[in-house]
């Protein structure tokens, strides 16, 4: 289950949407992520979901791959699911059973909802995964330059959002080693109540916290090897530069925003 998350990780490539500049990638996602809740009917969704599988396709990364991210979040998409399914009483009922109801809105609003969390985890992963620690960093920093005429560190800002998107996978590695390592001698993590699993976590919560602060420990000291100041007279090995593959990457959201906006005015 902890290797299945791919937040945060990176899937090298040379296709379109790997050398977007990142603050085209960051900027874009944010379109996407409006765009998932401006829909109102399933025909948005299956424009927005050709989209995601086209970008899907064009950067080679096994679509098994991505769906797998999914698994461990699957339990709350499905939560979410039901609260909405069984708990919105307003509409047409077609069951009821003490204070479970099922309606048409109800069912709207769960389909809906499920709907935008694949999509909203989906496209988020597409971004750290075709987008390098380093190329991030200096995306998000760029886009925050402006905050730093009123003081915001956003060079700082975007060094810790980074770090923290890039140690991810690296916590989940170590957290998987001791898990591993705690069952081969002899812990039970699945047997028991609620109560029990909680009391069988500390073994891996412990060592996990304790690694954690080792690898800042290190890193903050490699930084400072470096002799690591801020952003102040930093120089950059690639420097930020937008190009056409950007305008064509912008020109492919306008038609989705067009095409998703066709289908809530034309479709009801």
């Amino acid at each position: 289950m902890v290797s299945d998350i791919i937040l945060g990780q990176y899937f090298p490539g040379a296709s379109f949407i790997h050398r977007l500049d990142p603050r085209s990638k960051i900027l874009m996602i944010i379109a996407y992520i409006a765009a998932i809740f401006i829909i109102n009917n399933l025909f948005g969704y299956i424009v927005l979901g050709a989209f995601l599988l086209i970008s899907i396709m064009n950067t080679k990364i096994p679509a098994k791959f991505m769906l797998r991210g999914l698994k461990p979040v699957m339990f709350f998409i499905v939560l979410t699911g039901a609260f909405n399914l069984f708990l919105t009483t307003t509409g047409k009922v077609y069951w009821h059973w003490s204070f479970l109801t099922v309606t048409d809105e109800g069912i709207n609003n769960a389909v809906f909802m499920i709907l935008r969390l694949f999509f909203l985890i989906m496209g988020t992963s597409l971004l750290t995964l075709t987008t390098s620690p380093i190329m991030l960093t200096d995306g998000i920093e760029r886009l925050l330059s402006p905050f730093g005429k009123i003081g915001i560190p956003h060079h700082e800002i975007a060094m810790m959002m980074s770090i923290a998107l890039r140690f991810i996978p690296t916590l989940l590695e170590e957290t998987d080693k001791i898990i591993k390592a705690q069952t081969a001698r002899g812990a039970d993590f699945e047997s028991g109540n609620i109560l029990r699993r909680v009391k069988a976590m500390v073994p891996i919560l412990i060592p996990l916290f304790i690694s954690a602060f080792r690898r800042a420990d290190e890193l903050a000291t490699a930084m400072e090897c470096r002799c690591y100041k801020g952003g102040k007279g930093r120089t950059r090995l690639k420097v930020l530069k937008m190009g056409a593959i950007d305008l064509f990457g912008w020109i492919f959201i306008v038609v989705l925003f067009a095409g998703i906006i066709a289908c809530n005015i034309f479709i009801v």
